[in-house]
């Protein structure tokens, strides 16, 4: 047998020795790992010519068989002067923006720092101490400046967010506690006088004056009419009636002078036609040192003509007053109509109560009289 024919023999692992042996000693030596890693290729170098070395490239060298495109021209770019017009191309193409030019531009026109200082001279900026004002001007289309012009005037968003917190803690303690509302309120340097001890006239007068003039004492003293009827009718009776309430008022009270305005309600009915009559409340407000009286009217309360006819004929024929009203109040025939109490008929009848009817008149009584106080300082 030739030498191809030989098979390689296989090396056979060695016997197992006795078992007296250590195991690790049967083991075989562990052999060579087998090598993928290929060998790296050889790339061929590419040789230049001698005569090329030192020159200009004419063609870029083509690199695995494909060539390299030739770089794009770069356009030169113009520098142009402010006042030199733009270069022209006949073939160039126009472009037209989507968003037209007006759209997003500024206000003012962006101009150097010389012409921003030869246009803005001091001689043609407003006289204005503040550089808000300045600002504002300079600038008409800042929305910011304006705000904060406004924000820090008087009366402006500030002073109205105080006012308005101010008012909120107010509020929030008077609803938790309303005995406070009269504390917080009361004090100043304004004292009124109602002509009435009735809660009914002198609480909305209170709120009233307290609203108006921030703070207020108001105070009421009794005081009885005694030249009308117990229900006067007609505007000409109730106003008898009021300013016969402020003359017994200042004349049972001394320490009330000519300058404390003192007020008085009365209310009386009125027939604007034929059998349609209304309840109404006329307050006076009188003030002889500054020669002030005002007048107001209160919102009326429809009344049926069945209830003036019988408060008609429940006066008696020789009343002394029968000229200005009649002997029986509307109120108390009205509240036996509606079987509720005097005070609450109004409510009952339209669900407007006569607090709420009287505060309304009140709040224009006491805002005219502010503004009558107001003239009369510029005057002094």
């Amino acid at each position: 047998m030739s030498g191809l024919d030989k098979k390689p023999k296989i090396p056979q692992p060695p016997a197992p020795a006795g078992s007296s042996g250590n195991l690790l000693s049967s083991v075989a030596p562990p052999s060579q790992l087998p090598n993928f890693v290929t060998a790296t290729p050889v790339v061929p170098a590419v040789e230049v010519p001698q005569a090329a070395v030192g020159q200009p490239i004419a063609a870029p060298l083509p690199v695995g068989g494909q060539p390299i495109p030739a770089p794009l021209p770069v356009k030169p770019i113009i520098v142009q002067g402010r006042d030199e017009p733009p270069p022209q191309e006949d073939n160039a193409e126009k472009f037209s923006p989507a968003i037209p030019l007006g759209k997003g531009e500024p206000v003012m026109s962006i101009r150097s720092p010389e012409d921003s200082q030869a246009s803005q001279s001091p001689e043609s900026l407003p006289d204005s101490t503040s550089e808000i004002d300045k600002l504002g001007d300079i600038m008409p289309g800042s929305g910011l400046l304006t705000w904060m012009k406004g924000a820090v005037s008087t009366g402006g968003i500030l002073q109205r967010v105080a006012e308005k917190a101010k008012s909120s803690v107010d509020s929030m303690i008077t609803t938790l506690d309303p005995q406070m509302k009269e504390y917080l309120r009361s004090g100043g340097d304004l004292l009124v006088v109602v002509a009435s001890d009735k809660e009914v006239k002198i609480s909305p007068i209170r709120d009233a004056f307290q609203t108006v003039f921030g703070k207020a004492n108001v105070v009421g003293y009794a005081a009885q009419s005694e030249v009308t009827a117990e229900q006067p009718v007609g505007y000409a009776a109730a106003y008898a009636a009021a300013k016969q309430r402020i003359a017994h008022v200042r004349s049972v009270h001394g320490d009330l002078n000519n300058n404390v305005p003192v007020v008085a309600v009365e209310g009386f009915l009125h027939e604007s036609v034929t059998d349609r009559w209304y309840e109404m409340s006329l307050m006076v407000l009188s003030q002889p040192s500054l020669g002030i009286e005002l007048q107001q009217v209160s919102q009326g309360t429809a009344v049926p003509a069945a209830a003036v006819a019988a408060a008609a004929a429940a006066t008696p024929a020789h009343y002394p007053h029968a000229q200005t009203g009649y002997s029986v109040t509307i109120g108390s025939i009205m509240a036996a109509s509606l079987q509720v109490p005097h005070t609450q008929w109004q409510e009952s009848s339209t669900g407007v109560s006569r607090r709420e009817l009287l505060l309304l008149t009140a709040r224009s009584l006491a805002g005219s009289y502010k503004r009558l106080l107001a003239v009369s300082a510029n005057e002094a």
